[in-house]
């Protein structure tokens, strides 16, 4: 990244993103690789008053927890990231991987893991919920990203940098005129309850009674570009079939499709990944949806297997199993939430109340001018 745009990119997640204060402190979770955009950040933090403390994993981390790792050495959680994720008042996640295709760890260590996380994570949906933790998921373009997107880095930085809108000249401004787009679509969606999403492998229904659709405007990742809600957990009946890759803990899963039934995912394909799919249901609170969403961000114009961007994609449609969103009155706990993407931009449609709202992969145009 140029110094421009990491100025830009500072200026945005400290300012908009987590919206940092005089006096609050900013945790950042990262790896030296992206120590270039920690030091814009700092600097922008610094400007606004505040106190910035950050954990950056080091190259060859992970491989040295995979093999010289005990169980209890996993199920230790860094003081740090504790207290950062239940204490502090905004958090940074900046993905910057060494590598995307290390083999994941053997899974009683990845149980131990999930096991100590899980009442952090608690804490950290329960703080993000009402905003005690504001929090923002980003990344810093590196070779790892870029080749697992099939980009050279010159190209995808250039993708990020249109994706997140720090090619812009004023990228806050473009972003509030994001918000103010989509929500003129969760006003008509918090009005409706019962929605079904159609194309020609899909058919599903779910109800939102006592939820709330949530405009994703930037403050929450970056990028961002997205409406969603928790659907009510045992509301959700039929068969979804999701076209995109989806990928878990380094693993890649493709052609998903899942049949439901009063809410719980009662039997699951996969063209190639099956294994994943059967460890992944053994899970906890991973048969039922924690999350319905559209993707509204146009401006990602290609599939880069990395779901922070995926997953906004115009024109698509996701779903995710496990945990909910509690800020949308969602229920489901896990310490799972994967999203898996469904195309639908060829004939797919979305009825709301019994009416179409959404065909070939836009909201009407009275919905989305």
């Amino acid at each position: 990244m140029t110094d421009t745009q990491l100025n830009a990119y500072a200026h945005l997640l400290v300012n908009y993103c987590v919206s940092l204060r005089a006096g609050e402190r900013l945790f950042v979770n990262s790896t030296t690789l992206a120590a270039p955009l920690v030091a814009a950040i700092q600097r922008e933090v610094l400007k606004a008053g505040g106190h910035l403390e950050y954990s950056l994993a080091v190259e060859g981390q992970s491989e040295a927890f995979r093999e010289y790792g005990s169980v209890e050495q996993f199920a230790y959680v860094p003081t740090l990231y504790r207290k950062g994720l239940e204490e502090f008042e905004a958090y940074l996640s900046i993905s910057a991987p060494f590598d995307l295709r290390q083999p994941p760890a053997a899974p009683d260590l990845q149980e131990a893991r999930r096991n100590a996380l899980q009442p952090v994570m608690k804490s950290y949906f329960e703080r993000t919920a009402d905003r005690r933790l504001k929090r923002s998921l980003c990344v810093f373009p590196c070779p790892a990203l870029a080749a697992e997107a099939d980009m050279t880095l010159e190209e995808y930085t250039a993708f990020v940098a249109q994706a997140t809108k720090i090619d812009q000249a004023d990228p806050q401004a473009a972003w509030l005129e994001v918000r103010q787009r989509q929500q003129a679509v969760v006003d008509h969606l918090n009005a409706c309850s019962e929605f079904r999403y159609v194309n020609d492998r899909t058919d599903i229904t779910f109800t939102t009674r006592g939820r709330t659709w949530i405009n994703s405007d930037g403050q929450t990742n970056m990028p961002s570009g997205e409406v969603y809600t928790s659907p009510e957990e045992d509301s959700v009946n039929g068969t979804i079939y999701f076209d995109y890759p989806a990928i878990r803990d380094g693993q890649t899963v493709q052609g998903v499709t899942l049949w439901v039934k009063d809410g719980e995912i009662q039997r699951w394909h996969a063209e190639s990944g099956q294994e994943v799919l059967d460890e992944t249901f053994a899970i906890a609170g991973t048969r039922r949806f924690g999350e319905v969403a559209v993707g509204t961000n146009y401006t990602i114009d290609r599939f880069s297997k990395n779901i922070l961007f995926d997953e906004k994609i115009g024109g698509t449609v996701h779903m995710a199993i496990g945990q909910s969103y509690a800020q949308a009155g969602g229920k489901n706990e896990s310490s799972v939430h994967w999203d898996l993407i469904a195309d639908m931009k060829n004939g797919g449609r979305i009825v709301a109340d019994g009416k179409e709202i959404y065909r070939n992969g836009h909201f009407i145009q009275e919905l989305w001018p």
